[in-house]
């Protein structure tokens, strides 16, 4: 089993992100697209964070191998996630969530050998993965499962 905490992954303008920096906090990572059906969720992770942040980090990853639905590079998905959303979680930036160029963070995620929980593959945009505040994997959850939905709030705290 690795940790998810030594795991390197920039934000949308390039700096490293410090996963470490969020023990003691629950994460959320949601593979995200802004030209989907489930786009409109951005609204719900947006109100999931403003809520939890003592507790929650929200972070999108922008993700364009499901219908090529995030197109963009990285100053229209940040201008599209302000413009539409009001985002204020962290974005990081756009990865292969899925595949030979699949991002060591997805493969944590998805690889029981690695996460020491469950293996799991990405079905579509905005399948969320939760992580506990000792960086062990909880769950996963599928596109459906709306951000507010008690699956997900019942594991924050």
């Amino acid at each position: 089993m690795t940790s998810i905490y030594n795991i390197k992954i920039n934000n949308l303008q390039g700096k490293a992100i410090d996963l470490s920096a969020y023990k003691n906090k629950s994460l959320l990572f949601v593979n995200v697209a802004s030209k989907c059906g489930f786009t409109p969720q951005y609204k719900d992770l947006e109100e999931l964070h403003q809520t939890y942040q003592d507790d929650l980090v929200v972070i999108g990853v922008p993700c364009n191998q499901f219908g090529k639905q995030e197109p963009g590079n990285s100053d229209e998905i940040e201008e599209f996630c302000q413009v539409n959303y009001g985002v204020s979680f962290l974005i990081t930036e756009k990865i292969d969530v899925k595949g030979d160029e699949q991002h060591p963070l997805y493969d944590w995620l998805t690889n029981k050998s690695l996460n020491g929980k469950k293996s799991s593959s990405v079905k579509w945009n905005f399948q969320k993965y939760m992580v506990d505040k000792e960086g062990k994997l909880i769950d996963y959850y599928f596109s459906l499962t709306k951000p507010l939905s008690s699956k997900i709030t019942k594991n924050i705290k």
